[in-house]
């Protein structure tokens, strides 16, 4: 090697003294380098180990004595949930938490709540009331993990803290304090959670934490959500939460009975109650917010609700006819979307109410719950909200009997009403005396001049001082009270297995003979209450009719006759406590007839007539306007003769 290539190469590896020196990194780099590669380091022996931990698994499956197209079939289910496969396959098992008013058996297959007894209850058949129950109950989480569609219904959940029968321990409950949120702010009792984990790996979970208090029949619900935006799609701004089951018969059939009240109910957020129809199979998309959603029956109800609201929904129910089956009323689902952010960590909260349709319990929660109670169409519901319901639960604080509430509330609504019975049948008085004038008046004039026969009338009504109209409007008074009561006694759960006297469940009808054939519109059986509010409405038509001059309604009297009849077709298939309300207030409107009679004086009314024709008539107010103006544009009234 010559001298210029030994100085060439000094010169080279100078350069790179130099360059390395001026190119070398501070600590503060050296110690991020490692820190990196220390990371990278642990990530992957935390994915080893994960590795591990699902080979591992599968080869236990496979080294157990398990048929080999089980361990295909579990194999397939594992591939198919991706890092989800470890919670695909299982062994079923039931858990409880109860309270007093409430045992709910969860199911570890979904974490789901698999049926919901509630205890004060029984079905018609003596049986436990079971709000529903059994696998075929829908519950769970919808989203997609990997392109892969997940269902956690189809996942086995781990119950942390291994308790399988919680009981929430509490004080004594009077009969009618059940589940009243006053009371249990005086005398306050346990409080019980469980929670189902749906784990994919360490600090990976999806909870269900449920919790339930003494006394109460709400439960809380949350769901919360950790470390899962790795697995989530990214793109999914929500999660749909699932929420079906067929909803089963609890009271005794009959066609004015639970068909006719089951059904979804639904609030928007900060707005109204609403339904889907009650009568067929339906279903609606719910576009906008949604502060609850109910699956309904006659005297129970299930449910959810959120503790801010749903984004959107989707409800849909299917009705069973009574000739197809017998154990079930419809199928009632719940497709319900859930905010859903892809953050670290995340959570939802619900609560879900499983209990009686009773309205004071209901209207507690001031979420609208209480309009799932049906009181009637808007000109109705306000008397049975401000005037029945706050009487019959005073009475209830007192007596013990349905029956004696029952009359007790229809003689104090009688005795609030007679003021315009009396009215009434004052009217009617009248008009009895003034019959033999109109008889003269519809032979003077015959039917060829219904124009004079009808103004000479009004005149002497008028000269007479009687309003025609005056028996007509005291009953039309009466009416909103009328209908109150046939929409308070169909709904009202505090009647449901009251007995009295021959009936034994005032909130059904009282059948004392079931006929072998079914009668068109009637039915299968006749019932004693109906039969006597029919006999009484006839009896007091026919007083009535005495008492009334329908000479100038042709075939009122007819029709009269007739609506006892339809009423006796319509309310034999609907509670006997409606049937003897209405044959109470028969027989005392029949009293009252009779003691009205016994000191009202159709000749002192007859001479005061005599008496009023004879003052001179005063005009109306309007009467005057119209001359007035017929004055100011110089017509002049016509003279009398």
């Amino acid at each position: 090697m010559d001298k210029k290539s030994i100085i060439g190469i000094g010169l080279i590896f100078a350069i790179l003294v130099v360059f390395s020196l001026i190119n070398q990194p501070s600590k503060d780099e050296i110690a991020a380098a490692q820190h990196r590669k220390d990371s990278i380091a642990q990530v992957e022996a935390q994915r080893a180990i994960e590795q591990q931990r699902i080979f591992d698994e599968q080869a236990a499956l496979k080294n157990t004595a398990i048929a080999p197209d089980t361990v295909r079939q579990n194999q397939a289910r594992i591939d198919e949930f991706g890092v989800f496969g470890v919670a695909a396959v299982g062994e079923e098992e039931f858990s409880t938490l109860e309270n007093n008013q409430v045992k709910i058996t969860f199911s570890n297959k979904g974490g789901r709540i698999y049926s919901v007894q509630l205890k004060d209850f029984q079905r018609h058949d003596s049986l436990p009331l079971v709000l529903f129950d059994g696998p075929e109950t829908l519950f769970g989480l919808n989203f997609f993990a990997q392109n892969r569609s997940i269902q956690t219904d189809q996942l086995y959940f781990k119950q942390v803290g291994g308790r399988k029968n919680v009981t929430v321990s509490g004080p004594k409950v009077k009969i009618g304090d059940e589940g009243k949120i006053k009371v249990n702010l005086e005398n306050p009792g346990g409080k019980e959670s469980v929670t189902f984990r749906l784990e994919v790996e360490p600090g990976k979970f999806i909870d269900y934490i449920y919790t339930l208090e003494h006394n109460s029949f709400l439960v809380n619900f949350d769901m919360n959500i950790q470390g899962m935006n790795q697995y989530i799609a990214s793109n999914q701004s929500y999660l749909n939460f699932s929420w079906a089951f067929e909803v089963p018969r609890q009271e005794r059939y009959s066609r004015m009975g639970e068909e006719r009240y089951t059904n979804i109910t639904y609030k928007f957020y900060e707005d109204e109650v609403s339904n889907l129809d009650k009568n067929k199979s339906d279903e609606e998309n719910l576009t906008t917010r949604i502060k609850w959603i109910g699956f309904k029956q006659l005297f129970f109800s299930s449910t959810l609700i959120a503790d801010d609201f749903f984004p959107n929904g989707l409800v849909k129910q299917e009705k069973y006819k009574y000739e197809d089956n017998k154990d079930y009323l419809g199928y009632f689902k719940a497709d319900i979307a859930l905010p859903y952010n892809g953050t670290q960590q995340e959570t939802v909260g619900m609560q879900f109410f499983f209990g009686p349709n009773h309205y004071q319990t209901l209207k507690q929660y001031n979420l609208d719950m209480e309009r799932q109670v049906d009181l009637g169409y808007a000109i109705v519901r306000p008397v049975n909200k401000w005037l029945i319901i706050p009487v019959f639960n005073w009475l209830r604080r007192f007596i013990d009997n349905f029956g004696i509430i029952i009359l007790l509330l229809t003689v104090l609504i009688k005795t609030m009403l007679f003021p315009f019975t009396y009215k009434s049948y004052m009217s009617q008085a009248k008009m009895r005396v003034l019959k033999p004038e109109i008889d003269e008046i519809n032979a003077k004039y015959g039917s060829d001049k219904a124009m004079e026969k009808q103004q000479a009338t009004m005149a002497l009504y008028k000269k007479a001082g009687v309003n025609p109209m005056g028996g007509c409007l005291p009953m039309l008074l009466q009416m909103p009270i009328l209908f109150a009561m046939f929409f308070f006694f169909p709904t009202s759960i505090e009647l449901r297995g009251e007995s009295f006297l021959w009936a034994a469940d005032l909130s059904t009808y009282d059948s004392i003979w079931n006929l072998p054939f079914s009668i068109p519109f009637y039915g299968d059986h006749v019932s004693l209450f109906c039969l006597l509010m029919t006999v009484t409405t006839i009896i007091s038509t026919s007083l009535n009719q005495s008492a009334a001059n329908s000479q100038g309604m042709p075939g009122m009297k007819t029709m009269m006759y007739m609506m006892p009849v339809m009423f006796l077709f319509i309310l034999n298939n609907y509670p006997s406590g409606l049937s003897y309300y209405y044959f109470l207030a028969n027989l005392i409107t029949i009293g009252q007839t009779y003691l009205i009679r016994s000191f009202v004086d159709e000749d002192k009314i007859r001479a005061q007539m005599h008496a009023n024709k004879k003052k001179p008539t005063k005009k109306s107010n309007f009467q005057k306007r119209l001359e007035d103006m017929a004055k100011q544009r110089g017509v002049q009234s016509p003279k009398k003769k």
